[in-house]
């Protein structure tokens, strides 16, 4: 059985790289498709960068939901000197773009563990709607952090809070120093390529 599951894995992560942008399983699998509200097409972007690749990131410390659902929280500089960073910033909770692309991440943390890269998703909700969202998707194997009090102000320090309170769909990778090394913006209504994610983390100083 262990071995089916890891032989699945390595399929869905393989056609993930090779077909990025091609629907996820996750609505389906995960029953999540009757509770999904579509707010339609977006405009792609509606933002203005604060932070620029070679900057030192804004250090922000943001609640997570842990095991049995208590509140921790993470400091991005925690890291500093032992890990990359990955920031995955996404507008919503229970929406459809949304739901399938964190659970392709999970599938994809061996992936970041090879470059020693730490994931971390970044929305709006509150708690208690991350957690149930989570559950919904049957787990996530990263920390899922509500930058929901001051609404969107980690967002909005990097320029990625939208005019409607939504974070753009963005991603901003961190070395070990502290500092920016890529910055994507995607259209909010299409998932990241997760090759473009894997071209970069190569890109990262090495140890």
């Amino acid at each position: 059985m262990k071995m089916k599951r890891t032989l699945l894995g390595a399929l869905a992560l393989a056609a993930l790289l090779s077909c990025p942008l091609a629907p996820a399983p996750a609505l389906a699998d995960h029953g999540l498709k009757d509770s999904i509200y579509d707010p339609g097409r977006l405009p792609p972007r509606d933002s203005v960068l604060k932070v620029r690749v070679g900057e030192t990131a804004p250090d922000f410390s943001l609640p997570v939901a842990g095991e049995g659902g208590k509140a921790t929280r993470i400091r991005l500089s925690d890291y500093r000197g032992r890990k990359n960073v990955l920031l995955s910033f996404v507008p919503a909770a229970w929406t459809p773009v949304c739901s399938d692309q964190w659970p392709g991440f999970n599938l994809a943390l061996e992936l970041f563990g090879r470059y020693d890269t730490q994931l971390l998703g970044i929305s709006v909700d509150n708690l208690p709607s991350q957690h149930a969202w989570i559950e919904a998707m049957e787990g996530l194997n990263f920390p899922v952090l509500s930058d929901f009090w001051p609404h969107g102000a980690v967002a909005d320090s990097y320029g990625l809070l939208r005019s409607d309170g939504m974070a753009e769909r963005a991603l901003v990778l961190i070395d070990k120093q502290g500092v920016i090394r890529f910055i994507e913006v995607h259209d909010i209504n299409t998932r990241p390529d997760l090759g473009t994610i894997v071209r970069e983390l190569e890109k990262l100083p090495k140890d």
